[in-house]
Order: structure tokens, then sequence, then C-alpha cells
């Protein structure tokens, strides 16, 4: 059987198997009742937008650069909704995931070093989940930054655990913590008193400086890097197959419509929270003369003496707390339909947990162990270039696929969303090229 007709039979293991369309979808006549059954996989998704990579390079951009970059923020996110659909059009119409649709159309060797990049990718997002997350211990309890990895580590095998008794239960856990880091992120805004008019201005009209300012392009890009994460492409693709909806023609394209809208919603929120994250270092300690604040433990010491408001750092800290937990959450997952996709190896659910997490959380500690609790703030927007590096590796496939008619068959791209796909996927390519010459050159 040849490589590209492989597809087909590539169908009978479906990704994440004990999951796969599990949630009921109701078939009543009332548009919205048939929406709710599909919201859930934007939030686990947009989580992953919103995670301490972002904290870290949002926070550098604000504290240095005030609200230019707020741009920058707005372009990967309409970036990564578009790139979302794409792979929630993968999964729905082919019925597999990204890593299942690589492995069926490349050769081996490629497929092992797709797999390998998606791992460096997985493994650059936990270092950024984890060192957050036990930072946020040690601020609120004063654990140790290792003993916080190691907690980190362990429980969000435990929470995976509420994937037994359905993966509506870690659906509805995930939304619990996004909307308790965008409430408490509403309270941060209206503590720091931003000023709105050149907030407006710097959302919607770039700034030449972007490109031209060597520092702020490298900002720039781990922004991006933290933004659309390649282990996201691949992980969407395979949990928007979890809904019971009818398999056929009619039935994936209402799934389709669908799940666009519970992406575009969740990633819409991710902008907000990154945007709020962003606006606040710029408020407080950009315009107060503290533009060197990276570090997310500066950040938390900064912020109840500059606001006036004692609770104004434990706000901070329990924000960042719920964002490494969701992350970590995530990534795991991410971790296991990677393994599974691209190596077909398949594994009793516990096992292929623990696998993927040791992948991931081995190079954390080992770097921890270096740095200790110095220099954290460059590790994680260091982490934030590494996966805008491996981007490329996630998107050209999946812009590839999208648009090939023999794949996809009537859910092929259209000619306008395949010119904007390209466009995006080399503008991403670009800006890496960019940023790694300026790198050679020395200016970085």
């Amino acid at each position: 059987m040849s490589r590209e007709s492989s597809i087909e039979t590539e169908r009978s293991r479906p990704s994440m198997p004990e999951a796969f369309s599990s949630v009921h979808v109701s078939r009543s006549p009332q548009l919205w009742r048939r929406l709710l059954g599909f919201i859930g996989p934007g939030f686990l998704i947009a989580v992953g937008y919103m995670d301490p990579g972002n904290w870290a390079t949002d926070l550098a951009a604000g504290s240095r650069y005030g609200y230019t970059l707020l741009f920058v923020i707005m372009l990967s996110n309409l970036m990564a909704i578009l790139l979302q659909s794409l792979a929630i059009k993968l999964g729905i119409a082919t019925e597999q995931d990204l890593a299942q649709a690589c492995r069926a159309h490349y050769s081996r060797r490629v497929n092992i070093g797709l797999w390998l990049i998606a791992e460096i990718a997985i493994a650059a997002c936990d270092l950024a989940e984890v060192i957050g997350s036990a930072i946020a211990l040690q601020l609120l309890f004063h654990i140790p930054l290792m003993v916080g990895v190691l907690i980190t580590s362990a429980d969000v095998l435990l929470i995976l655990l509420l994937q037994h008794r359905g993966f509506r239960y870690l659906e509805a856990l995930v939304i619990v913590l996004i909307g308790t880091i965008a409430a408490l992120f509403g309270v941060e805004i209206l503590f720091s008193h931003p000023e709105w008019a050149p907030i407006l201005r710097h959302l919607f009209i770039p700034s030449a400086q972007i490109l031209t300012n060597s520092d702020m392009l490298y900002i720039g890009i781990s922004i991006l890097g933290a933004t659309v994460m390649p282990h996201n492409l691949y992980l969407h693709s395979s949990i928007v197959q979890t809904r019971n909806y009818p398999r056929t023609a009619e039935g994936k394209r209402e799934a389709i419509r669908f799940a666009n809208w519970d992406s575009a919603a969740a990633l819409t929120m991710a902008l907000l929270v990154n945007a709020a994250i962003l606006i606040v270092a710029a408020a407080v300690f950009h315009s107060s003369g503290h533009t060197e604040v990276a570090e997310i433990e500066d950040a938390y010491k900064l912020l109840s003496p500059l606001l006036g408001i004692a609770g104004a750092s434990a706000i901070f800290a329990v924000a960042l707390l719920a964002s490494g937990q969701n992350s970590t959450l995530t990534g795991t997952l991410a971790g296991q339909v990677v393994m599974e996709g691209f190596l077909n190896i398949h594994l009793p659910q516990w096992q292929r947990r623990l696998v993927t997490r040791l992948l991931a959380i081995i190079p954390t500690v080992i770097v921890v162990a270096f740095y200790g609790e110095h220099g954290t703030a460059r590790l994680l927007i260091l982490s934030q270039v590494v996966l805008s590096m491996q981007l490329s590796f996630a998107v050209i496939p999946l812009v590839a696929f999208t648009g090939n008619r023999s794949k996809m068959g009537e859910f092929v791209n259209s000619a306008w969303i395949k010119a904007l796909s390209w466009t995006s996927a080399i503008v991403i390519a670009g800006l890496n090229l960019w940023l790694l010459v300026q790198i050679f050159q020395g200016r970085t």
C-alpha cells in the first residue's frame, strides 16, 4: 500500500482512542444547544496562549517598551485563530491529527525528524510552564524552586485522572482556571490605571521600530513563539475528534463551524489576558522608570509597592499558578498526541502520560538545577524563541495538507484561505530567519 493511500487505513485507529467520540453532542434544532456540545477544546488550546512563557515575554515587552508591542500580540493572535482553524478542519475532515497525517504522508526519516522537533517544542513549552508554576508556589508559600518543579510535575498527572471520569471534566477544570486568570488580571488592570489612547493606537497600528530595533524584534518573536505554539496545532487536531457528531459530510461541516466558534472565543480571551499582562507591565513598571522588569519575581515584589495596594502581588501570583497548572495539563496531552501520532506507539494511558511527562520534565529539572533561581526570565524568553523556531515545522505541513484536495475532499481550503495561510507561514519563517541573522551578527 502506498504512503498516500495509507491515510485511509490510519483512520481505523483514532487519535486519543479513549476519548474519541466520547462527548455527547445535542441533536436539538436549537442552535445554542448544539453549540454547547462543542465548547471546550478551544479553551484547552487557549491555555497555551496565556502560559508563564507569555507572562515572561509580555512583562519584558511592557516594562521595556511600554505599549509598543501590543500590535505583535494582536497579529500573533490573529495568526493563531487562522492556524488553529486549519488544525480543526484537518482533524474533523480526515479524522486524523496532524502527527498522524504527517506519518501517513512523509517518509520514516522525515517523521522521526518532525517528532524530535515537536518534542523539543514541548520541552521548551514545559520549561516555561513548570518554572512558572514553581515560581508561583515559591512566591505564595516560600517553597524552594526545585521542590516546586517536582510538585508541579507530579500534580498534573493527578489532574489528568479526571479524564477517566470523562473529557468534559477536564475541560470544565480548564475553563474555571482560565476564568480565574481573566478575572484576576481584570482586577490588576483596574488597579494600574493605564492610558487607553496609546493602548488602542499600538494595538492596531504597528511601529517600524519592531523591525529596526533588534532587541525589540527578539522580544516580538518571543511573543510570537509564546502565542502560536506548534504543539497546540497537533493537540487541537486531535481533541476536536472527542465530539460525537455524525461522521457525515453535513455533520462534519457543522462540527467544523461550531469548533471554530469555540476556538475563536477562547483565543479572544487569551488575547485579552496577554494584552492585560503587557498593559499592566507598561502602566506600572515602564511609566515609573522600571524598564528592566522581566523576572516574574521582580514583578511580584514591585507590584504592591508601586500600586500602593497590598493584595496586588498576591493576585498576580495566584493567576500565575493557575496559568502554569493549566498549561502543564495541556502540554502533557499534546505529548501523548505527538508520540502516538508520529511513532505509532500505543501504550496504556498511564504509561503514555508518564513517558511524555518525563520527556518534557527532565530538561526542566536539569535547567533549574544549573540556573537555580537566577536568570529565570532569560530562560523563559529563550524557551519562547525556541518554540517560535520550531513553529514552521508544524505550520507548513498543516497548510499543505489542508490545501490538498486528495486529503481534504470537499473540505479543502478555498483559494483565499490558501493565500492567507501560506502568507502566515512565510511571515513566521521570515521573522525567524531575520532573528537568526541578528543573533549571528551579535545584535541580540
